[in-house]
């Protein structure tokens, strides 16, 4: 009788370890399905990047989010202000403590790209872990999401060069073939550096009011009314916003942003640029995307090389009933790892 016992107590733990192995597998591959994405933010120049920051958060079955960097633009403020905008966000939407976050560039590529063999240049931190997570895992593709200027990730490939076969850049700026573009004239020489280096590079397309480009993605001040308050998970600690006030939930932060913010148009509404850029970056349908030889910008005119052999992509004509009916689906119901 023992030692039928042991037999069926042997054969239990083995069946049982079969079991989580092949749990432990299916985790394996499913992480390895994710998208390795690392976003770049000057998180407090408008409203934007914090819709955008909450939806890559907010879709962790489909990114796995690496890390948060920030760096200034002139309506944002400093580099503090940037990070303490995106740690806000991070805090609402209860992953502050799960990934990281790292200071950027307050200055520009011109400024910065003669002191990268010092010691702590200017967005240094960032720079050092762009490379970092670029080098670590040279198996799976890391997407450098840039929603503003373009200083981190440039200054990361001239200090490492050799991250750029190993990252594909899908950046948020421009209103390409036209001049002009908020994020484009923050660093233009960010911008052109990497226009003339081998890396992946995708240019989500912006153009002021035309229907070809990601401002025309806009949410009206109704829809974010109606439609966010109180979604998100309900975190314990609540967290001041940059307009006052305490929330203990993004959706409503979000409320309270398009509050705070000038509307345009009829119905008043705001451009949502940034969050299209992760949208097709998850489902690359909700676009159309052509492959260009490398223009370059100088003296603020698109001059085209059609003889470049250095290709980029142009990511334009924006499905904007797909990319809104998502969003909000996913502040119903959220995605976020480990939780």
């Amino acid at each position: 009788m023992k030692s039928i016992t042991v037999f069926l107590l042997s054969l239990a733990i083995l069946v049982g370890g079969c079991g989580s192995s092949q749990s432990d597998n299916n985790q394996n591959e499913n992480d390895q399905s994710k998208k390795r994405v690392l976003f770049d933010t000057d998180t407090n120049n408008e409203l934007d990047d914090q819709h955008a920051l909450a939806y890559l958060l907010f879709n962790q079955d489909v990114f796995d989010v690496e890390g948060i960097t920030v760096n200034a633009t002139p309506n944002g403020g400093k580099i503090e202000k940037q990070y303490a905008e995106a740690r806000r966000v991070m805090q609402m939407c209860g992953v502050y403590q799960d990934i990281p976050l790292h200071k950027g560039a307050n200055g520009t590529f011109h400024e910065i790209k003669d002191n990268l063999e010092s010691r702590s240049f200017d967005g240094s931190e960032a720079v050092h872990f762009i490379i970092d997570q670029a080098l670590k895992n040279a198996k799976r593709e890391l997407i450098l999401l840039p929603v503003g200027k373009l200083t981190n990730i440039a200054l990361a490939l001239k200090k490492e060069p050799e991250i750029a076969k190993n990252v594909r850049i899908v950046w948020l700026g421009s209103n390409y073939p036209e001049p002009g573009e908020y994020n484009q004239d923050a660093d233009t020489a960010a911008m052109n550096y990497i226009l003339n280096q081998e890396v992946p590079f995708e240019i989500v397309t912006v153009r002021y009011g035309k229907p070809s480009g990601t401002a025309a993605v806009t949410a009206t001040k109704k829809q974010i009314l109606n439609k966010m308050p109180g979604k998100g998970p309900q975190i314990s600690t609540s967290v001041e916003g940059r307009h006052g006030n305490t929330f203990d939930n993004f959706g409503d932060y979000s409320v309270n942003l398009f509050k705070n913010a000038n509307m345009h148009g009829d119905p008043p509404s705001r451009s949502l640029f940034d969050m299209a850029a992760v949208a097709i970056v998850k489902n690359p349908n909700w676009a159309k995307s052509k492959e260009i030889s490398a223009p370059i910008l100088m003296d603020n005119k698109w001059r085209e090389r059609p003889d470049n052999p250095r290709k980029i992509t142009i990511w334009e004509h924006f499905d904007k009933k797909k990319i809104l009916s998502d969003f909000f689906e996913t502040m119903n119901a959220p995605e976020i790892a480990n939780q």
